[in-house]
């Protein structure tokens, strides 16, 4: 009997290794949460901090600080088309660096028209500003799913020849890169697209955005407003049966598929985790301990 309860406790358990270094995302509206990730999350661990407005930029960089502040490592958003010019950049650097030691920032396009002089992640690298300011460790959006606003005008191997740009720059200029991707809600899709990367010279690691436990309402506003592709099918189909909107859906079955696939095929690059707190940080922080408890 005390073999077999050994055998059971030491049993590989993959939601609960894919979550082990977790990242989760934070707005500069919900400053005020900063204290509870801080005694929820391990020190040094990372926090994005979303840019939806590019008014919030001084309310970015205060939070920044206050995840400092409380030992935590501040990511924030950098979104190319909010970005109005490189003297704006250089500004907004230069304060995420000196006030809040930030290292390390998510690039991306921004999914909107541009408002000044970036269209692209590729346009604000090519500034030299990230290296100025000390960036180095550098995150880029992935899109297990596609991105319907580049495919649809230039097809999927635009987006395949932005990534291999992108790896190749972050190398030449001493960078440590990675691809954060957008939340989906199935492991097939990822597993797929990272088949297709590896085969096409991409070799970033892949942290896979997850969304927490949330409403199965809440899930369908965020699926709608944020694109999501495919994989929200299942969501909206149980949106229609209205006894179910406000059942709280958990993504167990998605860790463990995307831990079985971490842990069976590592040449895929699949890293780990970063978690939307759709449902708020209470329900987030509850089911991690839930599914690090099995």
């Amino acid at each position: 009997m005390a073999s077999l309860l050994a055998t059971l406790r030491n049993r590989p358990n993959p939601a609960r290794d894919f979550l082990e270094n977790f990242t989760v995302e934070i707005t500069p509206k919900h400053a005020d949460k900063v204290a509870m990730l801080g005694d929820a999350m391990e020190p040094g661990a990372s926090v994005y901090i979303a840019l939806i407005d590019p008014n919030e930029v001084p309310q970015q960089v205060e939070t920044a600080k206050l995840l400092a502040a409380r030992g935590l490592n501040p990511v924030p958003h950098v979104p190319a088309r909010l970005i109005s010019d490189a003297a704006s950049l250089d500004d907004r650097m230069a304060r995420f660096a000196g006030e809040a030691g930030v290292t390390q920032v998510l690039a991306i396009g921004g999914g909107l028209a541009p408002v000044g002089m970036f269209d692209s992640t590729m346009s604000l690298l090519r500034t030299g500003i990230f290296e100025k300011h000390g960036i180095r460790k550098l995150g880029l959006a992935g899109h297990p799913e596609g991105n319907a606003d580049i495919t649809k005008a230039h097809g999927e191997a635009v987006l395949l020849e932005a990534l291999l740009q992108k790896q190749a720059y972050a190398a030449e200029h001493g960078m440590e890169a990675y691809l954060a991707t957008q939340f989906l809600f199935a492991a097939e899709p990822v597993e797929r697209w990272a088949e297709a990367l590896r085969t096409n010279g991409v070799t970033l690691p892949i942290y896979v955005g997850i969304p927490g436990p949330a409403t199965v309402k809440t899930l369908v506003k965020y699926a709608l407003l944020c694109g999501v592709g495919p994989s929200a099918r299942m969501i909206r189909k149980q949106a229609l049966n209205v006894t179910k909107l406000l059942t709280v859906a958990t993504p167990d079955e998605l860790v463990a598929d995307l831990g079985l696939i971490q842990q069976t095929r590592p040449e895929l690059g699949i890293a780990g985790a970063h978690l939307y707190p759709f449902g708020g940080y209470d329900k987030l922080f509850g089911w991690v301990d839930e599914v690090r408890s099995r």
